[in-house]
């Protein structure tokens, strides 16, 4: 078999394969309810939405057409639907031919909408398109609820972009400035300064470099994800090989800034654009390639929120797991045991 044949199997061959784990997460039975996250959830990020009665956590993961989940105690969760009802919008697949699935999404709420930021790419290309649809409401019951899609809002092309236009983050400052963070290998992280009106780069703004590894050969970061606490922004992050089972690497690390656009530095000050960034999560015995992580922030505290491998049912693939997040007497976050476990 020639190299050009062989590569050409390997892909279409790693892509079903992608493909049906995205299928079995996304179409998992909506009745089945998902005790103890023993299903697959990847790069999950979410949001507590209060009630008169009671508060409701949302989380968004990948999947196709995005799969939504719901729970009322962070530990129990179930399937909520999913955003969009084909795997990817028409626009995307067009874009990107040969996707099966839309890749970690982003949740936020801001002035009234759900934002959920989303992107469309195939393993290991370069060629990726970011694209957002909004929301009034994630009750499906509700009649305000309806998917509105705005469409791409950033693309990276090989050979022209030193970016991943993947994974998604938006993020509001203390100085009212919407920020959209994003990347994955390559270049590194990257934000940009969007209009709060469309969700979109502000024409002429300038992307900013966040973090990066130039010094592995791998350049293995991804997953930003921004939080503000008690006068500093923090940038976390996600290193090494993600999706390799029992042999993941993944974890997650983090620094912090006095401005939201950086410079960011980890806990003894090494620059995150020069392969800085602090621990928080890790391999153990257990849990394997935990990362890609977001934070649920509420009156009654904070959670991380993010994918593992349990060594006990690898056949549930990247499970999501939920924990709880506190802060050191210097100001560094810390994460605790799960909520749940299997």
């Amino acid at each position: 078999m020639n190299n050009s044949l062989f590569r050409a199997t390997l892909h279409a061959l790693v892509t079903a394969i992608i493909a049906s784990l995205l299928t079995n997460a996304a179409y998992a039975d909506p009745a089945q309810p998902r005790d103890a996250l023993l299903h697959g959830a990847p790069d999950p990020t979410g949001v507590a939405v209060d009630t008169a009665d009671a508060t409701a956590y949302y989380v968004a993961a990948t999947g196709r057409g995005v799969q939504l989940l719901r729970s009322d105690d962070l530990k129990h969760w179930e399937l909520a639907g999913n955003v969009f009802k084909e795997p990817v919008p028409d626009w995307a697949g067009e874009e990107i031919p040969g996707t099966h699935g839309i890749w970690a999404p982003d949740l936020s709420y801001h002035d009234g909408l759900y934002y959920l930021y989303y992107s469309v790419s195939t393993f290991g290309s370069q060629r990726s398109v970011i694209g957002l649809a909004v929301n009034k409401s994630l009750d499906p019951n509700s009649k305000d609820y309806r998917w509105e899609d705005r469409g791409k809002v950033i693309e990276s092309m090989p050979a022209k972009d030193d970016f991943n236009a993947i994974d998604p983050a938006m993020f509001v400052d203390e100085d009212g400035r919407w920020l959209l963070f994003w990347g994955s290998h390559w270049g590194g992280l990257k934000a940009v300064e969007v209009d709060s009106a469309t969700g979109k780069p502000k024409p002429d703004a300038k992307i900013v470099a966040v973090a990066g590894r130039p010094d592995t050969k791998s350049h293995a970061i991804e997953a930003p994800f921004v939080i503000y606490h008690q006068g500093y922004y923090y940038l976390f992050a996600s290193w090494d090989g993600c999706c390799d089972g029992a042999d993941s690497t993944y974890k997650v690390v983090v620094g912090r800034s006095r401005d939201a656009l950086g410079p960011y530095v980890d806990v003894i000050g090494q620059p995150m654009l020069e392969g800085g960034g602090t621990i928080v999560l890790e391999n153990s015995e257990r849990w394997r390639g935990p990362g890609h992580n977001g934070v649920i922030t509420t009156a009654g505290g904070q959670w991380m929120v993010h994918h593992t491998y349990d060594m006990q049912h690898l056949d549930a693939q990247r499970i999501l797991q939920v924990r709880p997040m506190t802060w050191t007497k210097e100001g560094w976050p810390q994460v605790g045991e799960p909520l749940a476990t299997p």
